[in-house]
């Protein structure tokens, strides 16, 4: 058996999407993979006390569930762009959890569309402090250069969504500490400025398949040009890896692939059929209301950036 250690942090707003998120990693696992789930939360979250994820628990038996209470830690930190604090909580992972050498970490705005043992055991992390895909933003110029002014190289900046975690390395170099100095900064992109600037050198580079965020998604409908990510790799995004809704999230948006979650909502021990239809009986009527400019631009931002293949 596989064990392979999971960590999520999420606040009460987020609840669903973690849900689904679980739901998702555990029917795509292997028969020999089980996964020991710890989640992350602030002193004030209530769904610890309630017996949310129990049907989690009635459809599988491949997984453990943890919570954390990592209490006021980040209280006066920096947020910006509706993010919360909440997403400061994976740079405590190697403290809060120190009997695993290595350990992964994702946001709930995910869909895991395959098994995540082969990436975890296969990851040699020797000498790297953490590992993940390259951020798209880096083929912007202007985005490249405020990085290069950060001191970063925006071809080895990663996105700090889906993460492996070199928590043995990190321990041993104080990095936590050095993460909650950093984290005293009013940066940009939050907890990913700061894990891209304290572990500057030690980043080691995954497939986009870990990570694939709209940025990606576009990249592949546009068939663009670029150095960052395999052609072969892009392609794999339809089926394989984790699907990162890294912006408007699927259960309250009409965002590229946003059929996928619903699909995933829909073989979930969550599902309503009032929820799900009244989210597509409200968004009907949202788009019946627009201009029909409008209408078209969202129907061709769908099918050019986001639309699963058949």
């Amino acid at each position: 058996m596989n064990k392979i250690p999971v960590v999520f942090c999420f606040d009460d707003n987020l609840v669903l999407g973690a849900a689904i998120a679980i739901n998702s990693l555990l029917l795509n696992s292997n028969p020999d993979t089980f996964y020991e789930i710890y989640v992350l939360h602030d002193q004030d979250a209530k769904f610890p006390k309630t017996n949310y994820f129990e049907p989690l628990f009635e459809k599988f038996s491949n997984f453990s569930l943890d919570f954390i209470n990592v209490g006021d830690e980040f209280k006066d930190a920096f947020e910006i762009r509706g993010i919360t604090i909440a997403a400061y909580y994976r740079l405590l992972i190697p403290r809060l959890l120190p009997q695993y050498d290595k350990i992964m970490y994702h946001d709930v705005d995910v869909i895991f569309q395959d098994d995540l043992t082969d990436i975890f055991l296969n990851t040699d992390m020797t000498n790297y402090y953490i590992a993940g895909v390259v951020s798209p933003a880096c083929l912007d110029e202007k985005v490249a250069s405020d990085r290069r002014n950060m001191g970063l190289d925006p071809f080895n900046y990663i996105l700090s969504g889906n993460l492996i975690i070199n928590s043995a390395l990190m321990l041993s170099d104080d990095i936590v500490d050095k993460f909650k100095e950093e984290a005293k900064n009013k940066y940009l992109f939050q907890d990913q400025d700061v894990i891209n600037i304290v572990c500057r050198g030690k980043i080691k580079l995954l497939p986009v398949t870990f990570c694939s965020t709209v940025g990606a998604f576009k990249l592949l409908a546009n068939n663009v040009v670029q150095t960052i990510y395999p052609q072969e790799d892009l392609s794999l995004m339809i089926d394989k890896g984790i699907v990162h809704y890294n912006g408007p999230k699927p259960w309250s948006n009409l965002c590229p692939n946003f059929d996928i979650w619903w699909e995933y909502y829909r073989k979930s021990p969550y599902y309503s059929s009032k929820l799900y239809f009244d989210f597509f009986n409200r968004k009907m009527e949202e788009h019946d209301r627009l201009p029909l400019s409008k209408r078209l631009k969202i129907l061709y931002r769908y099918f050019r950036h986001g639309r699963k293949s058949d």
